[in-house]
């Protein structure tokens, strides 16, 4: 099923369950003195919904800021191991062909054992650190004649080191999410803020009803936005292994 569809059903049936719900405490619920709770339920949903309101945003900047992190950090994995294997190529005919080759297995390993693993969020087995670990063995066992190969060599084993920097930045980014306690607290304070609306009173039942599903109905966009988020290789964000693709290519 489509997220956006899927988003859509929590949506709606969030605004559906708390219109019944404000719906049938204004029916049926005690009218005495309920215009009268406005003002001190106003205040306090104030207090909660707004410290909600402000854990909700740092949570949603974090994610996005991750999701971006995440992105960045491929790209420069990519674009490093493709440094490092043009470089190899300034050294001897052998070397450079072994470079290549370890580098194109590499990147065909995070392509095809890795990232299904980083999009579905759980433990995967990879031999892509035994590949870069070789792939440093031998830009480091690599002869270099004069001064330009030296050069070619440094710069080679430069360019590795970043590829293992961006490594280990996308292999925390899939493992990474949002706690248990944080989800705790976001839940908890989504129903607390919903639930306090519903002792506001007034002369108008359907603008009660409609304004509770409403404020229901953006809370759970929001949370449902910050669980799509929370792995950046899988679910709304889905970052793509596009740049260890291009890589590929470009090695031939």
């Amino acid at each position: 099923m489509s997220i956006y569809l899927t988003g859509l059903l929590w949506v709606a049936g969030a605004a559906v369950v708390a219109a019944v719900m404000a719906y049938l405490i204004r029916k049926y619920g005690e009218l005495e003195g309920r215009s009268a709770n406005n003002e001190a339920a106003g205040q306090v949903f104030t207090i909660v919904a707004g410290l909600h309101a402000v854990l909700l945003a740092f949570v949603l900047i974090a994610l996005f800021d991750g999701v971006n992190q995440a992105s960045d950090a491929s790209y420069l994995e990519a674009d490093s191991l493709v440094a490092a294997t043009w470089a190899g190529d300034a050294l001897s005919g052998e070397v450079g062909g072994q470079v290549r080759d370890l580098a194109r297995q590499y990147a065909v390993t995070v392509i095809d054992d890795e990232w299904p693993g980083m999009v579905s969020g759980g433990e995967f087995q990879s031999s892509g650190w035994s590949q870069l670990d070789r792939l440093r063995q031998v830009v480091a066992d690599a002869p270099a004649d004069d001064e330009w190969q030296i050069d070619r060599k440094t710069e080679a084993a430069s360019q590795l080191w970043q590829v293992y920097e961006a490594r280990q930045a996308r292999l925390t980014a899939a493992g990474g999410g949002i706690s248990s306690v944080v989800w705790f607290v976001l839940i908890a304070g989504s129903v607390l803020a919903v639930g306090l609306p519903l002792l506001f009173g007034g002369p108008r039942i359907r603008t009660h009803v409609l304004i509770v599903a409403t404020f229901a109905a953006t809370i759970t966009l929001l949370l449902y936005a910050t669980y799509q988020l929370q792995n950046p290789f899988g679910g709304g964000a889905g970052v793509t292994p596009e740049a260890f693709e291009a890589a590929v290519e470009r090695f031939g």
